[in-house]
């Protein structure tokens, strides 16, 4: 995907210089082509300026970045939208601030995880044989994703202790691998307890239980921290 515009400035490298500060993106990044040279004129009568037209190819975050702009736009939301490195994970964050935003938020994250897949789509997908790097993003929503996180680490804690007390297995409701693997993390470095994941695709759930029953299944970790 590509963005054309026409710049102008007193020299070619003026008019390029506006049409990277018009793409918000650095002057190497752009290829142009020269429409009209710059013409100085008679003691500046009948000066014209440099015209040219500049291309930027978009990258997937770029792509994924417009679509959730445009999505906020349409569904006229007062919020910021911004594009920061992923601290914690690959790629890029997108991240979604303002009154506004909890709306997209969802029950337990459900429209949120929803948004992010499609900007996903968008920002991996190949138009006309293009050749881009694949990249992940990550949105989020009023930090919505630290929140959960600290939800989700705090129920394993106390669920393993449930599990302790009353030497019980407990079986947690259906999540995402994300969230599950946020579990198993936390329990992991609990003495005592392990996990297993049962289920298939969207119903995959979470079993805690006490590490000497042997009857337990083999914790399934390989495609829950595939994600």
């Amino acid at each position: 995907m590509k963005k054309e515009i026409i710049a102008t400035g007193k020299t070619i490298e003026e008019a390029l210089a506006n049409a990277a500060e018009q793409l918000s993106v650095s002057s190497d990044e752009i290829t142009y082509e020269v429409i009209d040279e710059p013409k100085k004129g008679l003691f500046g009568i009948g000066a014209t300026p440099a015209k040219i037209k500049a291309v930027y190819t978009l990258k997937g975050e770029d792509i994924a970045l417009d679509f959730i702009k445009k999505l906020v736009s349409d569904m006229q939301l007062n919020v910021t939208v911004e594009m920061k490195e992923a601290t914690d994970r690959d790629g890029v964050l997108i991240d979604i601030q303002g009154e506004g935003a909890g709306i997209l938020i969802g029950h337990h994250g459900d429209t949120l995880d929803s948004i992010q897949y499609l900007a996903n789509l968008a920002a991996n997908k190949k138009v006309d044989g293009e050749k881009r790097a694949h990249v992940k993003v990550t949105v989020d929503a009023e930090n919505y994703r630290a929140k959960r996180e600290e939800t989700l680490r705090s129920l394993a804690r106390r669920m393993a202790d449930k599990v302790l007390k009353y030497k019980k297995s407990v079986m947690l409701e259906p999540m995402n691998p994300y969230e599950r693997r946020i579990i198993h993390s936390e329990i992991q470095g609990i003495s005592g307890v392990s996990t297993n994941s049962i289920g298939s695709e969207n119903n995959r759930k979470i079993v805690i239980y006490l590490e000497d029953q042997k009857a337990a299944a083999k914790h399934t970790e390989d495609e829950d921290y595939d994600y």
